[in-house]
């Protein structure tokens, strides 16, 4: 903790902070004799003098200037509410936050109270500030937790899930429950009793009836919104699919804290958010190059490259794949999809392992978060992957997808005027956290000096004896009362570990993403005296493992018969707490060592909360993965050289430090496959906000200002000589989302021709041409072709437009062959086409005899 304070002090930070700190503290003595009418209106006051600011820097000036009285106020309030007062250096982490840094707070040390201050703070001006959480239930839990403080003070709070949107809305409830009996009346509980209760979670018990269904608009126009990064932004790109200015439900993107902060913006920045639909490619290609694949031979016909995750085909390999599919060149330009194919089916073969990348389950194919250990419903991989796993375990091929949208998650985020984040592990990555959102990360003193102690790694030479050593320490701790929990890093080793523990004897419980519906009740459980936890790293993100267990409430209501029963409960509570800490707190141990150390250090950070008593160790052996791919076979051999049983360990500073290099050299290739993905999404992502921001045009004005061109040169070529001037053309407001449909189609093939250079630019490398480079350059050509081709269709449409009745627009839009946000798009039978009736295949050559094919040509006319 004292190199922390003086890591702060050189920084210049811990000196501010603990100034506004002490002006936080000066006010309480007088905000404590505030009646709750009289915080309320000190509330109304400030969200007055904030909404007359006349902009940004003028806003931001003045919510530094009123900070400690705000602050001050959020203290006094979450202790009249949930009986909590903050502590200093949650205090501090509130103004880290609020200076649009990344507070990197201990486990345990309260992030989500520490948050409701710059939440409150920032959302006072009435622009919106965003909470976005990693999991549906952090949100919900949010809302109506913390939601008590926000209500107190006249703020309205939203909530975002996947199957809804709600308002926290008490009174709302309270009407409800007093319309049923008295009896069940009177199971209602104020907003005052609600941190009392423990669910099964060993954590905040979610009372979702003081949640009020709503639309996602108005939880968009609260005050304070809750959300998982996911449905921010899927919104956004929904958002920018509609055809009438209503059916938007965000507002701007004014202020966003980010809880697991690293979670979010790290660990899931390599994959983008993709709104896409099924295409009609067949699923056949893929059965029949998953079952070629199963029959080549690795080194022989192919090799795998797990460091980079490719995978590379060999001539014997291509002379196999030629006689088996019976083609002469599988390289030749009209054979280059069954390449695609080729390599799919091999990536999925060697690369995607089952119950660690993904599960079967129900007949289908979903993927596990690497980082998290939870089932990633409904998200699939691109590319044509996803249905190359699908061949490989013989479920349902489901059809290809077609990009309608897509946008980065690090895009995505820095649309916000002022982001912040908040974790207990950060520092690793604040150099990635710097360069690509410009955040820097500011360390928080513990509450408590941190107890918890972290043993040296034990290594041995295989798994079998690393497991067994395993057993034998859980057996010594567990005769002792001590709880235990295990971190593995898949479910495939998960189970492993747990068919050991089963011989051995030992009772534990197993937690991974195929039971993660009880993870609440295993979780709850694994602070008690003897209890073996073997958890995948899903493991307690957002819910502490307390000592003893969930600690029930100490009294139930002044006068309730239940009184003796319940303080019995809390009695053997305090009795097992005793027992666990007596026997040195909770114990974890790590199986293997991440590829990210922050998910090492999480998993460290499950033990030693606030101050608590505990210990981590790591086991290894030299067949983990991480030291397979990077060197341990060098090792191996020194072990075996010098003759080291099986059963020894060893604990070396030079292997330790061999596998922070490795750590570090995955890290680093992580940092630059993100990075290129960042690079590569810069360019499409300005293209993107001109689309868009011609689309809000038109919906707001009907009205679209195209360069003037002559209108017969559809083709986008040669323009005419006054190209430069612009016109402006108008449209009837039924008649406007014509105009949408033929933009959003122009940009999906957009889409669509951009990751195809994407993919061609990369063998430019070989002629020494940067691969960016290239695709900046054509594709810049590329969307001025575009926006070319848009203007001259509507150039030479618009009569045909205007001339057409609403009721026949109407009846066109209603057609379920129309894009309904998520559905296909299809103009080839419109009303407009002249293709004369005929259905033409996108793949099909162009009528027009341009020589293209018809869907990078007319195919968007319609």
């Amino acid at each position: 903790m004292f190199k922390k304070l003086i890591k702060l002090f050189k920084s210049g930070n811990f000196s501010d902070f603990q100034s506004q700190v002490d002006q936080i503290n000066a006010l309480e003595s007088e905000i404590e004799k505030f009646s709750s009418e009289e915080i309320l209106n000190e509330s109304e006051r400030l969200r007055k003098q904030a909404r007359g600011s006349a902009d940004a820097s003028a806003l931001q000036l003045l919510l530094n200037k009123i900070l400690p009285r705000a602050f001050a106020l959020v203290r006094e309030t979450a202790k009249r509410t949930l009986g909590q007062r903050h502590y200093d250096v949650q205090l501090m982490g509130g103004i880290a936050l609020n200076n649009s840094s990344i507070a990197e707070m201990r486990t345990g040390e309260g992030k989500t109270l520490a948050a409701t201050l710059p939440v409150y703070l920032n959302a006072v001006s009435g622009k919106g500030v965003h909470v976005v959480t990693v999991n549906e239930y952090l949100a919900k839990r949010d809302t109506v937790w913390m939601g008590q403080i926000y209500y107190a003070l006249g703020m309205s709070v939203g909530c975002l899930v996947h199957d809804g949107a709600f308002i926290y809305d008490p009174e709302h409830t309270l009407e409800n429950k007093k319309s049923k009996t008295e009896n069940q009346a009177g199971d209602f509980k104020s907003g005052k009793d609600l941190d009392k209760d423990r669910d099964i979670r060993g954590g905040f018990l979610v009372h979702e009836e003081f949640l009020r269904p709503v639309s996602r608009k108005e939880a968009y126009d609260a005050d304070i919104t809750h959300g998982t990064n996911h449905e921010f932004g899927f919104d956004y790109l929904r958002d920018n699919l509609v055809h009438k200015p209503d059916d938007k439900v965000q507002k701007e993107h004014n202020f966003a804290i980010i809880d697991e902060v690293d979670s979010i913006l790290i660990d899931e920045a390599r994959t983008p958010l993709i709104i896409a639909a099924p295409d009609t490619e067949s699923s056949q290609h893929y059965k029949t190059f998953a079952r070629i694949a199963s029959g080549l031979r690795k080194e022989e016909d192919y090799s795998v490259d797990e460091k980079a995750k490719s995978v590379y085909i060999t001539e014997s390999g291509i002379d196999k794949v030629e006689r088996a599919i019976n083609v002469k060149n599988i390289y030749a330009p009209e054979n280059l999809r069954l390449t695609h194919y080729l390599i799919e089916s091999l990536k999925a073969k060697e690369l995607f392992l089952k119950d660690k990348d993904y599960v079967v389950k129900d007949g289908s194919i979903t993927l596990v978060d690497q980082f998290t250990g939870r089932l990633m419903m409904g998200r699939r991989y691109s590319g044509g992957l996803h249905q190359a796993i699908e061949a490989k375990e013989g479920v349902r091929v489901n059809q290809e997808s077609r990009t309608y949208a897509s946008i980065s998650i690090q895009n995505y985020f820095r649309m916000y005027k002022k982001l912040a984040g908040m974790t207990g592990t950060a520092q690793t990555s604040a150099e990635e956290f710097h360069k690509v959102y410009g955040l820097e990360v500011v360390t928080i003193p513990t509450h408590k000096p941190t107890a918890r102690e972290d043993m040296k790694d034990f290594i041995y030479k295989t798994r079998r004896a690393k497991y067994d050593a395993i057993v034998k320490d859980v057996r010594e701790r567990n005769d002792r009362s001590q709880p235990v929990l295990i971190g593995t890093v898949s479910i495939e080793k998960n189970e492993e570990l747990s068919g050991f523990l089963n011989r051995a004897g030992l009772k534990h419980e197993v937690l991974n993403a195929k039971n993660n519906e009880r993870e609440g009740a295993i979780i709850a459980q694994a602070g008690r005296p003897s209890a073996i936890t073997v958890a995948t790293n899903m493991a307690g993100r957002g819910v502490d493992i307390m000592l003893g267990g969930p600690s029930p409430a100490k009294f139930k209501n002044e006068g309730d018969s239940e009184n003796r029963k319940v303080s019995e409960e809390y009695k053997r509570w305090e009795e097992e707490r005793e027992i666990v800490i007596k026997a040195h707190g909770l114990h974890v141990i790590g199986t293997e060592r991440h590829e990210s150390r922050r998910i090492d250090n999480q998993l460290r950070g499950r033990a030693g909360r606030q101050g608590d008593v505990g210990s981590s160790q790591f086991f290894l052996s030299l067949e983990d993965d991480l030291m397979r791919i990077f060197g341990g076979e060098r090792i191996k051999n020194l072990m075996e050289t010098l003759k080291v049983p099986d059963e020894m360990p060893i604990q070396s500073k030079l292997i330790s430090r061999s596998i922070e290099q490795a750590q570090s050299k995955v890290e680093g290739i992580n940092f630059d496959s993100r990075k290129h993905l960042l690079d590569y999404d810069d360019v499409l992502n300005k293209q993107r906000l001109s689309i868009y921001r011609k689309r809000d045009e038109l919906l707001a004005t009907n009205k679209i200002i195209i360069r003037n061109r002559a209108s017969k040169n559809f083709g986008g070529g040669e323009s005419s000589k006054d190209s430069e001037k612009e016109k402006e053309i108008s449209f009837s407001k039924s008649a406007t989302p014509i105009i949408l449909f033929a933009l959003d189609n122009f940009w999906m093939n957009h889409l669509e021709n951009m990751e195809a250079l994407q993919e061609s630019v990369r063998l430019r490398a070989y002629g020494q041409h940067d691969p960016l480079v290239e695709y900046r350059k054509e594709g810049h050509f590329m969307f001025q072709s575009l926006l070319d081709e848009f203007e001259a269709w509507v150039e030479e449409n618009k009569d045909k437009i205007r001339g057409t009745s609403d009721k026949i627009i109407e009846e066109y839009l209603s057609s379920p062959a129309q894009h309904k946000h998520n559905s296909a798009i299809s103009h080839t039978d419109n009303k407009f086409s002249k293709t004369g009736g005929k259905k033409i295949g996108r793949n099909e050559p162009c009528p027009c005899n341009s020589g293209k094919k018809y869907k990078k040509c007319h195919m968007t006319q319609g």
